[in-house]
């Protein structure tokens, strides 16, 4: 039985109540398990002289009462039931943690750690009375029982949505105590405690940048890189190992996912940090090949590298050499025009032009740049390699969080107008990707909907993505749209139906035949009603934007004016009134919410997870 009885995956484990009891009774009476043929009166002398004079009484009291226990720890029961029991104070009890005695102070951390078990208000008095640096002070303490216990107190104590105390701890120099804990044992108990206490701590923000500083090199070399099953001086795949889902790996990966989303300094430290990137990749090959895709560990490791995605094209030393040229940017954009023996990824024969999975450039595509030397660290994350690692984890894993993740990678490494982007949106191609992602716009889960939405947006910038996309995605695209007052089944949110809007007029732009499909499968209806009854100014905008483009093409006009409507249906609706946004709330709420590219404007986005949803898991 336990005092509280914490969530299956919640870790702030509370205290058994047979246990909680005996640690009281040591802190009451600082009696200390019996060695073998009792305490001698000396020690029993020093012991009752480091008693305040209540507990003195009470220490003398029992042993007159029960003279044959003089040397032996007093009956639980026959104290218990004395009429002057009480519990010690918060102030007496972060006192005991100074207490010369060992066992004193290692009961009296048990005792903290049982008190601020989802208990605000005592994790507040705590940190008042200065509770915080002597435990963090324990945490160098020689004796295992010592500093295990004085950590499990600070995973509790930074657990919640009160970051003054993740701050009390680190502004008393706890960041670096419990990487020097970590280094230095071998207790897989206290990795457990250490790794998740920093996992709680690396959910403020101002605290990221002091993990990764002086945690990073120990996180990745300690934990990440052995556990993962990768091996820095093996490159033969037949000797590597399978990734170790411990609790240990978890509690990291959740701690560097959090961290990896604090900037463009933090991102660039993980990817330089030698072998993170490869052992992440290691660790996500083993769940696919072991068809074990669906655990925390797996959906961190895929956030973690979604986030150091973002705005690669932009951060790599020397990424201008990678440059999209002029002409590969007029080939991209132009393209070739759909034949009907062009092979698709939906199905088809390879034509004339195809070398080895790649079109020649005369086809309207790029062939990959052949390499010399083997890829590793950073460079492994934007490889067209990945591309087969990511589209299984959208194949087979059921976890909402890495689908959503890896949609988001793909989304990223899509990205921009560099050789590499060009190379991932072929690549994604040519591993049939399309027909996964366009499965995934059925899901339910807004999430994942938004992310794949996104996604398919950037691989649209390829002009064969393009055609494919509007000849076999358009129509789940505007099955997901509201029709005026009348919602779908999956009620989106308004970011999400804004992103799907975006991605139909990428797709829409330059291909009148896309924009025709786009007619006859009764969008316009849709787009008109969002247009016109809306309460998001931003969905406005942007079905505004959609049925423009789609008047703008005149020899649709025909058309249109069979079926019912003419110009004014495309004027975009401008009142007096201000809309209000249905877009998800704003703030450290928001996990899944793209960030523009704004260099790019309304062409390119890419996105990074917020740490919000993995912040104090533990």
């Amino acid at each position: 039985m336990l005092i509280r009885f914490p969530a299956k995956n919640d870790m702030r484990r509370s205290i058994p109540v047979v246990y909680l009891q005996l640690i009281q009774t040591h802190l009451y009476y600082f009696l200390c398990p019996t060695p073998r043929g009792g305490y001698d009166d000396a020690f029993m002398a020093q012991l009752e002289g480091n008693l305040n004079p209540f507990f003195q009484a009470m220490c003398r009291a029992q042993t007159l009462q029960f003279p044959h226990k003089r040397s032996s720890m007093v009956s639980l029961d026959s104290i218990r039931r004395d009429p002057r029991w009480r519990d010690p104070n918060l102030h007496e009890v972060i006192s005991m943690l100074s207490h010369p005695m060992d066992p004193v102070k290692s009961n009296a951390a048990a005792y903290l750690q049982h008190l601020c078990y989802e208990n605000d208000r005592i994790k507040h008095e705590v940190r008042q009375l200065n509770g915080v640096p002597i435990l963090v002070e324990l945490l160098d303490h020689p004796k295992a029982e010592v500093h295990r216990k004085a950590c499990g107190a600070l995973r509790n104590i930074s657990y919640g949505k009160d970051h003054n105390n993740k701050i009390a701890i680190k502004n008393c120099d706890g960041i670096q105590a419990l990487v020097r804990l970590l280094r230095k044992t071998s207790s897989v108990e206290v990795k457990e405690l250490v790794t998740g206490t920093l996992w709680n701590l690396s959910s403020h923000e101002p605290l990221k940048m002091t993990v990764i500083n002086h945690g990073l090199q120990t996180l990745t070399d300690e934990i990440i890189i052995p556990h993962s099953g990768w091996r820095r001086e093996s490159l033969d795949p037949s000797k590597l190992q399978s990734a170790e889902w411990t609790t240990v790996f978890k509690n990291t990966s959740g701690c560097l996912r959090n961290v990896s989303s604090d900037g463009a300094e933090a991102r660039q430290k993980l990817r330089e940090r030698e072998g993170l990137v490869d052992a992440l990749l290691h660790a996500l090959q083993s769940a696919v090949v072991n068809k074990d895709t669906d655990n925390k560990s797996v959906e961190n490791c895929v956030c973690i590298l979604r986030n150091l995605s973002y705005h690669v094209h932009k951060e790599i030393p020397g990424e201008e050499r990678s440059a999209e040229s002029p002409a590969d940017h007029l080939m991209r954009s132009v393209g070739h025009q759909k034949k009907k023996n062009e092979p698709d990824c939906f199905g088809g024969k390879k034509p004339k032009g195809w070398k080895n999975g790649f079109m020649d450039r005369k086809y309207g595509t790029l062939d990959l740049p052949k390499r010399t030397e083997h890829m590793k660290g950073l460079e492994l994350l934007y490889q067209p390699e990945v591309v087969r690692l990511y589209l299984s984890l959208l194949t087979y894993s059921h976890n909402h969080n890495t689908l959503e993740a890896a949609a988001g990678a793909l989304q990223n490494l899509a990205a921009g107008h560099w050789a590499w982007s060009s190379y991932i949106r072929a690549t994604v191609r040519k591993e049939k990707g399309l027909p996964i992602l366009v499965e995934l716009l059925r899901s339910d889960v807004d999430k994942v909907v938004r992310a794949v939405a996104i996604a398919l947006r950037n691989l649209a910038m390829d002009r064969r993505n393009k055609d494919l996309i509007g000849s076999y995605a358009l129509r789940d695209l505007v099955s997901n749209l509201p029709c005026g007052q009348q919602h779908p089944a999956k009620n989106l949110e308004g970011d999400t139906v804004v992103s799907i809007l975006n991605t139909i007029h990428e797709i829409i732009t330059d291909s009148p035949e896309n924009a025709r499909a786009l007619i006859q499968g009764h969008a316009v209806q849709k787009l008109v009603a969002i247009n016109k009854s809306s309460q998001s100014a931003r969905e406005t905008k942007a079905a505004s934007h959609v049925l423009q483009t789609i008047w703008a093409y005149k020899d649709l006009r025909n058309t249109l004016h069979k079926a019912g409507w003419n110009k004014s249906h495309f004027k975009p609706i401008t009142t007096g009134v201000t809309k209000k946004s249905k877009s998800v709330k704003q703030g450290s709420d928001d996990i899944t919410l793209p960030l523009m590219d704004k260099n790019q404007g309304q062409q390119i986005t890419a996105c990074m997870l917020s740490p919000k949803c993995y912040q104090t898991i533990i």
